[in-house]
C-alpha cells in the first residue's frame, strides 16, 4: 500500500518553519517510481522544505568498469538533480544538496579510491557513505520488507575499519542505518573515531513485527537503552524519522482509510521524544525517509506529525531539529533564508 498522496488537504502546522529533509531517496525501480518530479510534487505540497540530504538506494550504479568504482553512477545522478534544482529552474529548493552514497567499507584501503572519485565527481555535495548493517535474528523484516538480507558481520569484517579510516581522513561522514541490535556496534565505532561524524539512521529500527504488548514494552526498554547509551557519544548525531517503515509494527500500513497528523503523532511520540531527549535538539535532525515511509503515511501528514510532536519546544531548538543540525553536519553550502 502506498499512501503518498494522503493528507493534502491537511492544514500546514507552521508553516513557515525552515526545514532540511535530511533523508529521502530517488530511483526508478518496478515496484516504485519515485524521480525528482514525485519528490518535487512532495515538498511543494505545502510545508517550507528548503533542501534536502539525498541517501543511497543502490539506484543508478555503474553496469559496467571496475566493481569498486559503480556506486559512483548513484553519486554523479544524485549531484545531477543537485546542480538541477540549485539552477533556480525548479523553485528555490536545494534538493540534493547533501548526498550520502554507497561504499563497501569491506575493501578496507582499497575504498579511497572510490571515495576520491567521488568527491572529484560531487565536490561540494558528496558528504559521506550509508553501508546497511541491518541484521536479525528474525527472518520477518527481510522477507517482507525488504529485497534482501543485508550482508551479515560487516563491523566485524577485517577490513571494515581500514575502510572507515579512509573515510575519517578524508573529512567525510558514516550514516549507520540499522536495527536497534546493532546499536553497540554503532556506539564501539564512534569511540574508534571519535573526530568522524557518526549519524544514526531511523534512530535504528525496533522492530516489531508480529509482537503482543508486553514484547513491544520490553522492545521499546532495550532500544531506549541502547540508543541513550550511543548517545553518550558527542560525535553521533539522530535522524528522526523512518517511522513509517512497516518493519517498526505499528500497523499504520495496513490501516484504512487516510491517517491523519495526530493519529502518527500518538503512535511515534516515544521514540521521537526519547531519541531528542537522549541526543539534544542540536544533535538530532528530522527526516522524511520518503519514500519508504509512504507505506505508512503521506508526506503532509508526515511532516505536521513531526511538528506536532515537537510543539512545546523552543525557536531555537525547532531551528535545531527542522534545519541546523543537517546543515551542520552535513556541511552544506545553502543561500541564506528569507524570514
Amino acid at each position: 500500500m502506498n499512501k503518498r498522496l494522503e493528507g493534502r488537504d491537511e492544514p500546514i502546522l507552521e508553516p513557515d518553519l525552515p526545514i532540511i529533509d535530511a533523508h529521502h531517496h530517488l530511483f526508478d525501480k518496478p515496484a516504485m517510481r519515485y524521480m525528482l518530479e514525485e519528490y518535487l510534487a512532495d515538498v511543494n505540497a505545502g510545508h517550507r522544505i528548503v533542501a534536502s540530504v539525498y541517501v543511497e538506494a543502490s539506484a543508478f550504479h555503474r553496469v559496467d568498469g571496475p566493481e569498486a568504482l559503480r556506486p559512483l553512477g548513484e553519486i554523479e545522478f544524485a549531484n545531477g538533480i543537485g546542480a538541477m534544482c540549485a539552477s533556480g529552474a525548479y523553485g528555490n529548493q536545494r534538493l540534493c544538496a547533501a548526498i550520502v552514497g554507497y561504499a563497501d567499507l569491506r575493501m578496507g584501503d582499497d575504498v579511497g579510491w572510490l571515495l576520491d572519485r567521488a568527491q572529484a565527481a560531487s565536490p561540494e555535495r558528496f558528504r559521506g557513505v550509508r553501508q546497511i548493517t541491518m541484521e536479525h535474528p528474525s527472518d520477518l523484516p527481510f522477507k517482507y520488507f525488504f529485497t534482501g538480507r543485508p550482508p551479515e558481520g560487516v563491523f566485524s569484517h577485517p577490513k571494515f575499519r581500514d575502510g572507515v579510516r579512509q573515510l575519517a581522513k578524508r573529512g567525510l561522514t558514516y550514516d549507520a542505518t540499522g536495527f536497534h541490535l546493532q546499536l553497540p556496534d554503532i556506539g564501539a565505532l564512534a569511540d574508534d573515531f571519535p573526530d568522524m561524524p557518526v549519524i544514526v539512521n531511523h534512530m535504528t529500527v525496533a522492530m516489531g513485527l508480529e509482537m503482543n504488548d508486553a514484547e513491544r514494552a520490553e522492545l521499546f526498554a532495550a532500544w531506549r537503552s541502547a540508543l541513550i547509551e550511543v548517545a553518550k557519544r558527542p560525535n553521533v548525531s539522530c535522524k528522526i524519522g523512518g517511522l513509517g517503515m512497516p518493519i517498526w509494527g505499528f500497523g499504520l500500513d495496513e490501516k484504512q482509510g487516510e491517517t491523519g497528523y495526530r493519529t502518527l503523532a500518538e503512535t511515534w511520540r516515544p521514540f521521537v521524544e526519547t531519541a531528542i531527549e537522549a541526543f539534544g535538539p542540536d544533535r538530532c535532525m528530522m527526516e522524511s525517509n520518503y519514500p519508504p515511509d509512504s507505506r505508512s503515511c503521506g508526506y503532509v501528514p508526515l511532516w505536521n506529525a513531526l511538528k506536532h510532536i515537537v510543539s512545546s519546544a523552543s525557536a531555537d531548538e525547532k531551528a535545531d531539529l527542522f534545519y541546523n543540525t543537517a546543515a551542520r553536519v552535513y556541511r552544506m553550502d545553502l543561500p541564506p533564508l528569507d524570514g
